[in-house]
């Protein structure tokens, strides 16, 4: 699907599709996404909120995720190569520092991004992710489910993407995000599929070297945002992960999953902004 907002980088490995919105003179503010999302994942909301506030918003697709492609053949990687990938796309932009948030395994590249390359980030945001694949993670049958190959039938392939959504995400809320999850998982198969890359991206989790150290060392400002329903990655990551972080921030939602429900942007975008505000540029 042609969208006039992506926009595409030559990195060193990968061709990146990302969208940069928002402000274009403000600070910048990185948001990564996660296991077999895209940039689409971030909910609009939360891209126009933290644009109206005065962030130059950039969100790239991941290696093996959306409209980025890969330049060479693809091979397995680390989460470090994802991180890498970030880095790179800042440079293409001229971007020397910026805010950087991540959800899942984005949460895992945001947490590798700032404590391989330090004086690039302002601030950090995880979200519902977690500083090792050992702590918190879901049984592999969750795990399964998050690769499973989808059906030929286009109707039958979103029904199972939507189906996937309701498992990982927020019960509480269930009925009353049905019907964004089924847009969301028809946008998603009618933009790109990568029938191996979540293969790929689920072996660089489970590879991941323990970052509980690296996060020991960072002094930036940081928050932790995590939901008590999640069955991907338990609430216990987030624990562990704001436990990790001398200057943390804990946010823990009762009723999210692994997802973001409508009723909690809001709540999110402040968290962000407040996390922000507190930093200052580094050089």
């Amino acid at each position: 699907m042609n969208d006039q907002r992506d926009q595409f980088a030559e990195l060193s490995t990968v061709r990146m599709c990302f969208r940069d919105e928002g402000d274009p003179s403000g600070e910048a503010l990185l948001l990564i996404m996660g296991l077999s999302s895209q940039l689409i994942h971030w909910p609009q909301e939360i891209v126009d909120a933290l644009g109206e506030r005065g962030y130059r918003v950039i969100r790239p697709d991941n290696r093996d995720s959306g409209l980025t492609e890969w330049k060479t053949a693809p091979s397995q990687y680390y989460l470090a190569a994802v991180a890498r990938d970030t880095i790179e796309l800042l440079d293409h932009l001229g971007i020397e520092q910026a805010h950087v948030v991540g959800a899942s395994m984005g949460g895992m590249v945001a947490q590798r991004l700032a404590i391989d390359y330090m004086p690039r980030v302002l601030s950090l945001c995880s979200i519902m992710s977690t500083p090792h694949i050992a702590i918190g993670m879901a049984d592999g049958d969750v795990l399964q489910e998050l690769t499973k190959p989808l059906p030929p039938d286009r109707g039958a392939a979103i029904a199972q993407i939507a189906d996937l959504y309701a498992t990982i995400g927020s019960k509480t809320y269930a009925d009353s995000e049905r019907e964004r999850r089924l847009a969301l998982a028809t946008q998603a198969y009618d933009r790109a599929q990568h029938p191996e890359g979540g293969t790929r991206q689920v072996t660089a989790a489970l590879i991941a070297p323990d970052r509980t150290g690296g996060l020991q060392q960072l002094t930036l400002p940081a928050l932790v945002i995590h939901g008590a329903e999640d069955p991907l990655i338990r609430i216990a990551g987030g624990e562990a992960t704001h436990a990790a972080l001398a200057n943390s921030t804990y946010l823990p939602l009762d009723a999210m999953g692994h997802d973001l429900p409508a009723p909690f942007l809001d709540q999110i975008v402040a968290g962000i902004i407040e996390n922000a505000a507190r930093a200052t540029t580094r050089v």
